[in-house]
């Protein structure tokens, strides 16, 4: 059938028509049936993994006995020890609960293992003394002078705890003090494109925990503060005092200030930001001026003889040769 047909026999033309629109017709009611549902297939698979890590997280959370929490609880023989040796008194005042807090320790846990240490740490250092110079190294010094090094191990040892939360808290602090003017950077940001302080303390310490838990740690414990504490004002305080950091209670002034008075607080976080970036440049160039004497004496003691055994050791053995 060819043009020329259709047009001598124009009879032939309506039923044509009349036969491709009952083709497609079927082809429109028949292809739901005929091609492959991808989108429903897709739906059921994502339904399938939503249903495999709901079951997956509830079984996690089953096997979990204790919720997650900054608190620790105390074990159950420095309990005992503390309530034994009545060195519950010893943290009710002072500076011991603060100090625990700057290094990150919080709740009665903390105090508890650390009261427990104190007593724990001078007996463990001098058995341990006493072992290693009567039984193993066997000194021949008199029993007084043996015995006097295992009473300043006990000494030792009694310091022990407090030299260690120290260190805890000079770490903690110098990773704060790195994260810090860009945690400013990103406040700033949040205050100045109309996020309430809280909202802002909150993104800040999602996007900083990557750089420094220690400070997204306490950036959210400023937020849980503003939300339950009625003085706004104490939990300002608060960030200050656990971190114990200039720059840090700058921005705490700076805080309480405009909570009190109304001023902006664009602009005293940019001249923050650029003063906390100018002091952490500061000190990275402190240090890179302070190095080349502290390989001084590396260098004396490792590099030099080294070299002058190369540039000597040639000459000697040809004076050698010629001897």
């Amino acid at each position: 059938m060819n043009l020329a047909s259709l047009t001598g026999n124009p009879e032939l033309l309506p039923g044509l028509m009349a036969a491709l629109a009952a083709f497609a017709a079927i082809l429109v009611v028949g292809w739901p049936y005929l091609a492959r549902d991808h989108l429903g297939q897709r739906m059921q698979k994502i339904a399938s993994e939503r249903e495999f890590v709901r079951v997956r997280e509830r079984e996690r959370l089953n096997a979990v006995k204790k919720p997650a929490s900054l608190r620790q609880e105390p074990k159950k023989i420095f309990t005992e020890i503390v309530g034994r040796f009545r060195l519950a008194r010893q943290s009710g005042g002072g500076e011991l609960v603060p100090m625990l807090r700057m290094a990150g320790y919080r709740g009665q846990g903390p105090v508890t293992t650390y009261l427990a240490a104190r007593v724990i740490a001078p007996a463990v250092m001098f058995a341990g003394t006493l072992f290693y110079v009567f039984v193993v190294l066997q000194l021949e010094h008199p029993p007084i002078a043996k015995l006097g090094m295992a009473v300043a191990a006990a000494g030792l040892g009694y310091y022990a705890p407090a030299l260690y939360v120290k260190n805890k808290i000079s770490k903690r602090q110098k990773a704060i003090r790195r994260a810090w003017p860009d945690a400013l950077d990103l406040l700033l940001i949040c205050v100045e494109s109309g996020m309430a302080i809280e909202s802002a303390f909150r993104k800040v310490s999602e996007e900083i925990g990557s750089q420094s838990n220690e400070l997204a740690e306490e950036l959210s414990l400023t937020t849980a503060e503003l939300a339950y504490l009625q003085d706004r004002r104490q939990a300002y305080e608060n960030l200050g005092r656990r971190t114990a950091l200039e720059a840090v209670r700058g921005v705490v002034t700076s805080l309480i200030q405009a909570e009190k008075y109304g001023t902006p607080l664009g602009q005293s976080l940019r001249v923050m930001a650029q003063e906390s970036r100018d002091m952490r440049m500061s000190e990275a160039e402190k240090k890179a001026a302070a190095l080349p004497p502290k390989l001084t004496v590396p260098m004396i003691l490792f590099f030099l003889p080294v070299l002058f055994a190369i540039i000597i050791t040639p000459a000697a053995i040809q004076m050698s040769g010629i001897n």
